[in-house]
């Protein structure tokens, strides 16, 4: 009976062994004390040419795949690397112990996983990677690889922001949310972005993706979002509702809502998340099979518009149908109301033309332009246009300087990067004309 009782132990120690060490073949962490070693060596010196050379061979030659892949999600440069590590000596020493305890939450994280795929029995497998960024991300996504920044999922709120500059004060926020004690809940969330398919780059379509992943995550733990965006939308929800439905159509408005510090008027970045995982929850909880809703979710397809628009719709979350509030965004719209030296699509307009006016219904902000080539492409575009570009002193025209031959077909592309003080996009407008012999 004894030997049978060590037998069984034994074997239960193996199967947790085996386990672990599955586990650990999938979140990897070895890029960490690369990085340190690297960070030691390029401290030593002043030597410019040195430290990019240490940076080079024991960071970025030894990474992994994961390093490659955050380098690549958020296009850090060696000099991006080596300006964090001179320009914040305070703020690395405090999260170095941190970061080296990476490895300590793949138990965590194995069974956050299991969590994940009991409500999506799907799940495909990933892998996690544990790296060192330049403070542009988190936590992101290529492919099947989940690719942690720990310079800031690790840190806490004892990490020296001192020496940070303004842009960084998001930064400084988040770290007193204590990110290093919610891996599991970003890891998922990452996870889940493994799942799902290829974005569509629209404002709608990025908030649906990163609020199902948020949402998803929720309910596979079974805890509330630790990230403050989703407190506060539910504390704000129908003011956030009514600048959304009307922003969500503005092309520029990206970084007002998701991955980005453009102001607004919430003072809270990233709200796009909170109104993604409210769109996810009302559908969730209209839905009688909750299984199927959860993969629903993460198998949107992002490309197939009516796809989205039934989902959506089934959420209730909006106050009219996406038509309808794409209507009113049109109907809101500054546009062009015509050319001061000759109308649109004039076929005899004068090649001595040195200047082309375009009149707008409303004044537009008097900095923002945009002009491109239109269907007949490079060649059909006038000479002349880089410079003495102006604004009229009430911004409601701008004048375009153009060298034009006589007998040729023209085209400009007034494009919807001309804007209002509120962003509100101008519609484009083509310009044609065919000047006369002469």
């Amino acid at each position: 009976m004894k030997k049978a009782l060590i037998l069984l132990i034994t074997g239960l120690t193996l199967v947790n062994c085996n386990k672990r060490q599955q586990l650990n073949q999938n979140v990897i962490t070895t890029d960490i004390p690369n990085f340190w070693n690297a960070y030691d060596n390029i401290t030593s010196t002043k030597d410019s040419v040195l430290q990019y050379k240490y940076l080079d061979s024991l960071y970025f030659q030894k990474g992994t795949v994961g390093l490659e892949g955050i380098r690549q999600a958020r296009n850090y440069t060696p000099e991006d690397y080596i300006n964090a590590i001179n320009s914040y000596p305070k703020f690395w020493k405090s999260i170095r112990e941190n970061t080296l305890q990476a490895g300590e939450v793949s138990t965590e994280l194995e069974l956050g996983i299991d969590k994940l795929k009991a409500i999506y029995p799907e799940l495909k497998p990933a892998k996690i990677y544990f790296t060192i960024g330049a403070f542009r991300t988190g936590g992101t996504t290529i492919d099947s690889l989940v690719l942690i920044g720990s310079e800031i999922s690790l840190a806490d709120s004892t990490a020296e922001t001192s020496e940070f500059p303004e842009n960084f004060s998001y930064l400084k926020s988040h770290f007193a949310t204590n990110p290093n004690k919610h891996l599991v809940f970003l890891n998922v969330h990452e996870y889940v972005h493994t799942q799902q398919n290829p974005r569509v780059f629209n404002i709608l379509s990025l908030t649906l993706y990163e609020g199902v992943a948020e949402f998803v995550a929720s309910k596979a733990l079974d805890k509330t979002s630790p990230n403050p965006q989703i407190a506060f939308g539910k504390e704000n929800a129908k003011r956030i509702q009514e600048v959304y439905e009307i922003e969500m159509f503005y092309p520029n408005n990206r970084y007002k809502w998701l991955d980005g510090n453009a102001p607004n008027e919430f003072g809270m970045r990233d709200l796009g998340y909170y109104v993604g995982y409210q769109i996810c929850e009302n559908y969730y909880n209209q839905a009688d099979d909750k299984l199927n809703a959860i993969k629903t979710m993460i198998e949107l397809d992002y490309t197939n518009e009516s796809e989205v628009e039934e989902f959506v719709k089934k959420s209730n979350y909006f106050s009219e149908t996406l038509d309808v509030l794409y209507q009113n965004f049109e109907n809101k719209r500054p546009y062009i109301v015509g050319i001061i030296q000759f109308e649109n699509k004039s076929q005899n307009v004068s090649p001595k033309t040195k200047a082309i006016t375009v009149t707008f219904s409303e004044p537009l902000n008097g900095y923002n332009t945009g002009v491109d080539f239109g269907d007949l492409g490079q060649e059909a575009f006038p000479k002349g246009t880089l410079n003495g570009r102006k604004w009229a002193d009430d911004n409601k025209s701008w004048t375009l300087p153009v060298e034009l031959e006589p007998n040729k077909n023209y085209q400009i592309l007034i494009s919807n990067n001309f804007r209002t003080e509120n962003s509100i996009p101008l519609k484009p407008y083509l310009i044609e004309f065919k000047t006369r012999k002469e």
